[in-house]
Order: structure tokens, then C-alpha cells, then sequence
């Protein structure tokens, strides 16, 4: 498996594809791609998490109108994970609209007809070995891919996921994080998969936060999206106030954007990563680091090895996000 230290784009023009339930943070990370010009964002690809799938799509068509980008399409994924039942939606976190509340007038745009699965294979496919894939909410859509075609892992140049919390507490309990409890069965199947894949977990977001005093820089500055943005963070600033007892935001998808784009930012554990599908610590993320030398197979044995963020360079990072963010 190629090192995510060699395969970032430090320059390059690079094809990519957002799969987002937006969302708050995803709604930065999205901004943040449109802002990068060594992005050729393909499409956008929504699922549920931070809201329904169904909010999702109309959040990412607003976000392409926002930023002048109408011709990006995007494609509607699934409504529930791959068992099925009611997905959890984090509209506690993110607002009834997904968007803060601000409840904006709904996009002139429409979804393509193509579904996720189906958008997803059909660019895989179209340029094999130069399209990568920013996960940013729960793995179904790439997981129905996988399903769909048997060659997507093997064709993907590389999966960034955001999920998991590795050796640290989650965040929908202490066991897991949101986006990996949200379809645990999925995000199994995509981690075994044998796709190139960097995960970034909250063990390494939750060290990246923008504080009010952070937040009061952005309003004042003379970005693009300033007035959107900081009309959108609002809520998300009171929740984690209420939540985490911090005064400003984590920064969970921005930081996997840059993970994309600025691997050389962070320091990754390469070992196979599986997913709990049952019991009390479902969606529990568990990466074997390699340290012993087993004596029996175990259901880590025989799977590719997946990069797992280890460490930031919080600086680096949070300045990159303040670039992007702060473009005019």
C-alpha cells in the first residue's frame, strides 16, 4: 500500500470526490476544497449523520451555489445504514437545517439521478487510479460501491475517512464515534477492503479547535464565505459549549480535508483496522498496531493494513484551515 506520505498533493492537481452528510464542519471542509486549487472536486455525495440524507443533498446543493459551483453534481447516497432501521441524525449538534438553524431558502439546483453507489463507480471507473474519495460522514455509500463493483477498492486512488477515535474515548459514547456507529457493518466492510485508506479519528480532531477568539478572527476577515461561515458556527459554538465545556469548535472535517491535501502535516500507525458490529461497544474502532507477533489467526488476521493519524502538527494545520477559510 502506497504511503499516505507519498500520495498526498502538495501541489498536484488532484480529482476528488466528497462523500458528506453537511453539516457544519463538513460545510468548512466543502468550502475549503472549492478554495484549494490543487482540487478538482468531481462531485459531492451525501448520506446521513449530521442530518437526514435527504437535508443533506439540499445542504450540498446550497454549498455549491454558495460557492459559484453549480456544475459540480451531486449525487443522493443512502437514506439508512446497511442493515437498515432509523439512522441516527446529530441535529443537536448541527441544527434542525443542518445549517445552524439558519433555515436558507432552498437550492435552485437538483440532484443528479444516478445514485451515490452508482456516481461513485461510475468516476472510479472512469479515471482509475486518479480519483480520491474525502469520507466525511458514515461509510454506507462507499461500502455500496464496494459492493456494487468488486474492483472499486483496487481503482480508488485513496480513501481519507473521518471516523473512528483510536485509543481515546468516542463521541457517541465512550466506546465510538459518530460516523463509524452510524453503519459499523459498512465501515468494516470499506476498512478490510484492501483500498488505500487514511483514517483520521477524533483522537486526533478533538486536538484542533477553533476558539472564540478564532472564530471572532474569521468574522472580521474578508473571506469569501466569512458571513455564511460564522452565521453557521453559531450553533455549532453553543453546542460544544453546552457539550464539552469549550468555548469555540472542533474542527473534525476541516482536519481531515487537510489530511487529504497536507499528509506531510501529520505522523500515521499502519495496521488493519476492524469495526464492533454488536453489543455495547458497536462502532468501536480497534487498529492492531503490529506490536506482537500472533500465534493463531484472529479476525485481524489476513486484511491490508490501513493509515491511521497518529499525530498533528497543530500549527501547521490550523493555519492551513485559517488559509483556506480566510481566501477572499
Amino acid at each position: 500500500m502506497a504511503s499516505p506520505l507519498n500520495s498526498g498533493l502538495l501541489g498536484t492537481a488532484h480529482k476528488l470526490i466528497i462523500d458528506t452528510d453537511p453539516g457544519i464542519d463538513d460545510s468548512m471542509a466543502i468550502l475549503m476544497a472549492f478554495q484549494c486549487p490543487e482540487v478538482d472536486v468531481l462531485g459531492l455525495t451525501t448520506i446521513f449523520g449530521n442530518t437526514t440524507t435527504q437535508v443533506s443533498t439540499c445542504n450540498a446543493l446550497l454549498l455549491c451555489e454558495i460557492a459559484g459551483r453549480e456544475d459540480v453534481p451531486v449525487a443522493e447516497g443512502s437514506s439508512e445504514p446497511l442493515k437498515g432501521g432509523t439512522p441516527r441524525v446529530a441535529d443537536f449538534v448541527h441544527g434542525k437545517d443542518g445549517l445552524g438553524n439558519t433555515f436558507l431558502p432552498p437550492p435552485n439546483g437538483k440532484k443528479i439521478e444516478k445514485s451515490a453507489s452508482e456516481f461513485l463507480v461510475e468516476k472510479i471507473s472512469e479515471y482509475p487510479g486518479e480519483v480520491s474519495v474525502l469520507a466525511l460522514g458514515p461509510l454506507t455509500n462507499l461500502a455500496l460501491a464496494m459492493k456494487r463493483d468488486s474492483s472499486f477498492a483496487s481503482k480508488v486512488k485513496r480513501i481519507v475517512v473521518l471516523g473512528g477515535s483510536f485509543f481515546a474515548l468516542g463521541n457517541v459514547n465512550p466506546a465510538a464515534e459518530a460516523n463509524i456507529y452510524g453503519d459499523p457493518e459498512a465501515a468494516d466492510i470499506v476498512f478490510t477492503s484492501g483500498a488505500n485508506i487514511v483514517v483520521v479519528g477524533i483522537n486526533i480532531t478533538t486536538q484542533l479547535k477553533f476558539t472564540d477568539d478564532d472564530l471572532l478572527e474569521l468574522k472580521e476577515s474578508n473571506g469569501k464565505y466569512t458571513p455564511f461561515l460564522s452565521d453557521i458556527c453559531k450553533f455549532y459554538r453553543d453546542f460544544h459549549v453546552k457539550s464539552d465545556g469549550l468555548h469555540g469548535i472542533y474542527l473534525h472535517d476541516p482536519v481531515s480535508f487537510v489530511a487529504l491535501v497536507r499528509p506531510d502535516l501529520f505522523t500515521y500507525k499502519e495496521g488493519v483496522v476492524r469495526v464492533e458490529t454488536q453489543g455495547i461497544c458497536v462502532g468501536h474502532t480497534l487498529l492492531d498496531q503490529g506490536l506482537k507477533k500472533w500465534n493463531t489467526s484472529n479476525p485481524w488476521t489476513g486484511y491490508s493494513p490501513v493509515s491511521v493519524a497518529w499525530t498533528a502538527n497543530i500549527e501547521g494545520v490550523l493555519n492551513y484551515i485559517r488559509e483556506l477559510l480566510m481566501k477572499p
